[in-house]
């Protein structure tokens, strides 16, 4: 039974309808970072995105090739997750995707190093003929946090931010948003499958005691 990271860390990757506390611990990532609209067609979100799953999906079927990966064992790949934030400005605009800064990631499992992804970068290059240079390994702790699963739309999002919000000054903490504690999102659905209305997304932002 191959590992599955969302069901092995349900608290992580399957959090409730409503805004609760949760202290993430270190993990690894390959990650490709950039700046624009994430809906333009073709555009460097698309084209990251295929970036990362190219070399997640070389690294899950290195033990199919010469190169081994030590402790290695077999593994779902996990889902798509997304840091985001824009310049000059606290919280998120919406309704200015053009200035969204984001670091594209799909998680790790520990075993796999800096060196691996470095392998992985290189042979999906050559096998997809596609340029991965830009995904990059990453390490990222993001520490105390708040978090909720969103049902819906990205645009509908600050609904349910203002529902964490709320329950942080009810419980006596803020938020902790700066330039390395980010926005986090984890994308649970397909959206090329499934409706807007039914798709599922963690939203995770850090804070602090007040």
């Amino acid at each position: 039974m191959a590992f599955d990271f969302k069901k092995e860390y349900k608290e992580f990757y399957m959090p409730k309808n409503k805004p609760e506390i949760v202290n993430v611990p270190k993990a690894n990532y390959i990650a490709v970072r950039g700046a624009g609209d994430p809906n333009e067609a073709g555009g460097a979100y698309q084209q990251a995105i295929g970036i990362l799953y190219a070399v997640a999906y070389t690294l899950k079927m290195s033990y199919k090739t010469d190169y081994k990966i030590k402790g290695f064992f077999a593994y779902v790949v996990p889902p798509l997750e997304g840091f985001w934030w824009q310049e000059n400005m606290e919280g998120i605009n919406y309704t200015d995707k053009a200035s969204f800064h984001w670091i594209s990631v799909i998680r790790l499992p520990d075993f796999v190093t800096k060196e691996d992804v470095a392998w992985a970068v290189e042979t999906a290059s050559k096998k997809k003929k596609l340029d991965c240079s830009s995904a990059e390994f990453l390490t990222v702790e993001e520490g105390l946090c708040v978090q909720m699963m969103h049902l819906g739309p990205f645009d509908d999002e600050p609904a349910t931010v203002a529902l964490m919000n709320q329950y942080l000054a009810e419980n006596g903490y803020a938020n902790d948003l700066t330039d390395t504690r980010l926005h986090h999102e984890i994308y649970l659905s397909d959206a090329r499958k499934v409706p807007p209305e039914k798709w599922k997304t963690v939203i995770r932002h850090p804070i602090k005691k007040r």
